[in-house]
């Protein structure tokens, strides 16, 4: 029989899952997998579940939200060999699901990972040795993902993200930093900054254009300088939410690969999860690094 390993954080999303789990565990049972199950247990352990438990895994499943599905796959990361990856979202945004079109029904995404295809997609590689699927960022509210607790996430959802998002507009603060890629070299301050490979960020699928590809090997790039005055934050909020003209503070471009360096130490979120404090970052993209089950469907 083919060897599963299932990880499940129970908390995520209002801890649905304990009202499916059985039917999920049915699902995988019939499709003639032999499985392992392990429940995390609290931060980074699903890192070392995937690590430990994966090396002679067919398959790797994992249940909860984007912070699970990021440990789990920096586990896999480690792994000499790779194991195919099911996801089966249960957070409050599941913005790399939404990506992928995985249904947001736990036994409908179950089933994908039993009856659909192997479907390649990008990693990120973060400073040599950490790992992001859809988003690297930096600045104003990408503390508000690492800061908003869990129960009140699953109490809230999105509105717990807005609520303290509203919270930190008072407290923007700004970085000088370089930027160097093949395709552009920037100097300045900069309030907010962000690498992804999704089309959609905390919810929303606006912030993204909506031709990504999350296999091409290329990262889309936003970086938002510091307004001057009030009519400067109203031409970045035109640009990025009404698609006005373009302007001098938002800057977006594609990249395999990017560094930052700073004049301070900035704190940086991965898949909306604190991923340490930085003054040289470096970000490279490793292309179709992980294959994870989707429905043919579902295909973009």
């Amino acid at each position: 029989m083919k060897k599963m390993v299932f990880i499940f954080n129970p908390r995520s999303g209002k801890a649905q899952i304990k009202n499916q789990l059985m039917h999920i565990l049915d699902i995988f049972t019939k499709a003639e997998y032999r499985i392992e199950v392990h429940v995390t247990q609290g931060p980074k352990d699903a890192v070392k579940a995937a690590y430990e438990l994966g090396q002679d895994a067919d398959i790797v499943v994992c249940s909860g939200g984007d912070g699970t599905l990021n440990e789990t796959i920096s586990g896999l990361m480690m792994l000499e060999r790779l194991p195919y990856l099911g996801y089966i979202p249960a957070g409050s945004t599941n913005d790399f699901a939404s990506s992928l079109k995985i249904p947001k029904n736990m036994l409908a995404s179950a089933r994908a990972v039993v009856e659909g295809e192997p479907f390649p997609i990008d990693i990120g590689c973060f400073c040599k040795d950490r790992y992001f699927v859809y988003i690297a960022a930096f600045g104003a509210f990408t503390e508000v993902a690492y800061m908003t607790s869990q129960d009140r996430k699953n109490m809230l959802g999105h509105q717990a993200y807005m609520l303290e998002g509203v919270k930190s507009l008072t407290s923007i603060k700004s970085y000088h930093m370089r930027v160097e890629s093949e395709e552009i070299s920037l100097e300045g301050e900069f309030i907010f900054g962000m690498v992804t490979n999704t089309i959609s960020v905390g919810g929303f699928k606006g912030l993204v254009t909506q031709d990504v590809a999350l296999d091409d090997g290329e990262f889309e790039v936003l970086l938002i300088r510091t307004p001057k005055t009030p009519l400067d934050l109203s031409n970045i909020v035109n640009y990025m939410f009404l698609k006005e003209e373009p302007n001098e503070y938002v800057h977006k471009f594609r990249t395999r690969s990017l560094k930052m360096i700073s004049d301070e130490p900035i704190r940086w979120v991965l898949d909306g999860e604190y991923g340490g404090t930085q003054t040289e970052v470096d970000i490279c993209n490793m292309q179709k690094q992980i294959q994870i089950m989707r429905n043919l469907s579902k295909r973009q």
